[in-house]
């Protein structure tokens, strides 16, 4: 029996939660997984596992066991970064997660000029609007918008940003100013999905208005609900730095400036299991200033305030992608 590979699918079925997604993890056939874990219990005469139809638990031996197999586990990937070089010049591929759209306008640009100046690095990226589990994917840096819910996982916070309202000048000039939440019951909306329900929260002087506008337009993309408005098909409400481009060039204004939306922080994440490769410190040391300044400037732009905190009940409507 090979001990090191009986560990590392023992690891998989407890972190996937039963034999079955385990066997998916590893993209294993289930028999050889479950017989793998079986022999391992065979050669260290002890339960490790209870086994339900749904799930696996841990025995108090299984719970203990997994402890030393992850550390020992962890222990032979710093040899190997070790043997390979990866502590000692920044090396080796680097698995990055962006959201689609603030990755490609923020952070993609910043990543390409830091492999220029660290040839020996390649990137790999993954674009994708949903919590990428760092650990089971195999990511060493990821982007995140938004609160974190993992607390497990190191973070740098780098900014933030807040969500606006805007339309095109052709559209106000055809269906008037709104100058108040209240008034957006009587207009066309672009609505994307990504941001919760069609119901969007500001805030006044201690005051939390609700404002339900018209959907006359409703898209999955972010970048589809702006050129909708830019079109002048209706208000649209966006994170800020997706609208920027629109903004500067005049195919769309902000309105209801002086409500406050909430605001979004913006983090980097990584897992840190021993010494951390320096092609993930690198380039945690390259994008953090960066990336701070690119979000301030942005910020500068923007004129709104914000909602410092949701209430409780207000995350559905101020929900974004994240990643």
């Amino acid at each position: 029996m090979d001990r090191l590979d009986a560990m590392q699918v023992l690891l998989a079925v407890v972190d996937a939660g039963s034999l079955s997604a385990g066997s998916r993890k590893l993209n294993a056939p289930l028999p050889s997984v479950s017989r793998k874990v079986a022999d391992l219990e065979r050669h260290l005469g002890t339960r490790l596992l209870v086994r339900t139809s749904r799930n696996v638990q841990l025995t108090d031996a299984g719970r203990d066991y997994v402890e030393a197999a992850r550390h020992i586990v962890a222990q032979l990937k710093d040899a190997e970064l070790r043997a390979s070089g990866e502590y000692e010049v920044p090396r080796g591929v680097l698995t990055i997660t962006v959201p689609l759209a603030f990755g490609r306008q923020r952070v993609l640009p910043l990543a390409y000029d830091f492999l220029c100046e660290h040839p020996e690095i390649s990137l790999n990226v993954r674009s994708v609007d949903r919590v990428v589990n760092l650990v089971d994917e195999h990511v060493d840096v990821g982007v995140r918008l938004g609160e974190l819910a993992d607390s497990s996982l190191y973070a740098i916070r780098v900014g933030e940003f807040r969500l606006i309202t805007c339309a095109s000048p052709a559209y106000l000039d055809r269906m008037g100013w709104p100058t108040a939440p209240e008034e957006l019951s009587d207009h066309d909306a672009v609505f994307y999905r990504g941001t919760g329900d069609a119901t969007w929260l500001y805030e006044l002087g201690g005051r939390r208005i609700r404002a339900t506008p018209n959907i006359r337009v409703s898209t999955n993309t972010s970048t589809g609900s702006i050129t909708a408005a830019a079109r002048g098909l209706g208000i649209v409400r966006a994170p800020s730095y997706q609208a920027l481009n629109e903004l500067r060039t005049g195919a769309l204004v902000t309105i209801l400036e002086e409500y406050a939306t909430k605001v979004f922080p913006v983090h980097l994440v990584y897992v840190r299991q021993g010494l951390l490769p320096l092609k993930v410190r690198a380039f945690l040391d390259w994008m953090t200033p960066r990336l701070r300044k690119t979000l301030a400037d942005l910020d500068a732009l923007d004129v709104s305030p914000v909602i410092e905190k949701a209430h409780a009940g207000d995350e559905t409507s101020a929900a974004i992608p994240t990643a």
